[in-house]
């Protein structure tokens, strides 16, 4: 698979990663430094140019993802999946609390060779440390088109932090972030 992951004119690299809700992912890693941007979107279907509404629905195939654009030089790709598999569930198919489908699956999609042989090896390494009391789900596969979702997504958390699924949902997975991961934080 040809390396897509790093922009040569940049030096920044890419990750996507779906571990159920993009809004959930999206305010944990913009506060994640070395983190350039974060836009959540749908990758992993079949359909072009999805909609929220028909992603949703789990016909689609694809999943809610969030596209990480970040410097290796400040915070590493293993570092990144570190964080992703500390913030959400890996053991539960198809599933993160109350959000239930494939749209909400846990999967690293990879953008090379690297990264898709460092996500096995942090799977594996999680594993024989029995972190988890069952077996972890993650899928790991290529990266396939991004779609960007709609405006109203994006900085969802940052921009309605009372709103309920915020208040309750998002807002302790921040917490726990930030208190597991406080060498990460851009602003501690």
């Amino acid at each position: 698979m040809p390396d897509l992951s790093t922009s040569s004119s940049t030096g920044k690299e890419l990750a996507t990663l779906g571990g159920g809700c993009f809004w959930c992912l999206e305010a944990v890693y913009d506060q994640v430094k070395g983190v350039e941007s974060v836009e959540s979107g749908y990758m992993g279907g079949g359909r072009p140019n999805p909609t929220y509404e028909a992603v949703c629905t789990g016909t689609t195939g694809h999943a809610e993802v969030i596209q990480i654009r970040f410097d290796p030089r400040v915070i590493t790709y293993r570092e990144l999946l570190e964080i992703f598999f500390g913030i959400h569930d890996p053991t539960t198919l198809n599933r993160q609390g109350n959000d239930a489908g494939t749209q909400y699956r846990s999967a690293v999609f990879y953008h090379s060779s690297e990264q898709e042989a460092t996500a096995h090896e942090v799977i594996r390494t999680l594993t024989n440390e029995k972190l988890f009391d069952h077996p972890i789900v993650t899928q790991v596969v290529p990266a396939s088109p991004f779609y960007i979702a709609e405006d109203y997504h994006q900085e969802y958390f940052a921009r309605n932090p009372s709103q309920p699924y915020c208040a309750y949902l998002i807002n302790p997975k921040v917490g726990k972030f930030r208190q597991r991961f406080t060498d990460k934080l851009k602003y501690p």
